[in-house]
């Protein structure tokens, strides 16, 4: 299998043009940071290239068909249908980063969120019984540090 290539690549080859090292450059993804307290800007970077991403295909498929219908061309109304599908595809991918987002959000409330609930059966004296013993032992543990210091 090859290597995974960019929309620009795919766009490219399908209309049989060079594509320049620069323009390739430009839209290389950047380091993915991992860290939680990024993920928000990393999250409008990300939805900002995608609607990107989507606007450039809309307009090339505009151009696509265009082709297409002056030239009745099979080749180009297959272009014309890759472009489409590309497309599709950023859609799709634009709504898992949302889905996305909402599973990291809610994994970060969960994370915050822990409650513990601490339940005691029996009496008011048998607590304080409890409550004494623990007063006393604490106090000679005090009282033991004090002394050997």
């Amino acid at each position: 299998m090859g290597e995974k290539k960019s929309v620009d690549e795919k766009i490219a080859d399908e209309l049989g043009v060079e594509l320049h090292e620069t323009e390739i450059q430009k839209h290389e993804p950047t380091e993915i940071v991992q860290s939680t307290e990024h993920a928000d800007q990393d999250y409008r970077a990300v939805r900002s290239n995608l609607y990107d991403i989507i606007s450039k295909g809309n307009d090339a498929i505009d151009g696509i068909l265009g082709v297409a219908s002056e030239g009745d061309s099979p080749r180009a109304y297959e272009v014309a249908a890759q472009m489409i599908k590309t497309v599709a595809e950023a859609n799709k991918d634009l709504v898992d980063l949302h889905k996305r987002m909402k599973d990291i959000r809610k994994e970060e409330t969960n994370i915050n969120t822990t409650t513990n609930n601490a339940i005691y059966v029996g009496s008011t004296k048998d607590l304080q019984q409890l409550i004494d013993q623990s007063r006393s032992a604490a106090k000679n543990v005090t009282n033991e540090i004090v002394e050997n210091d």
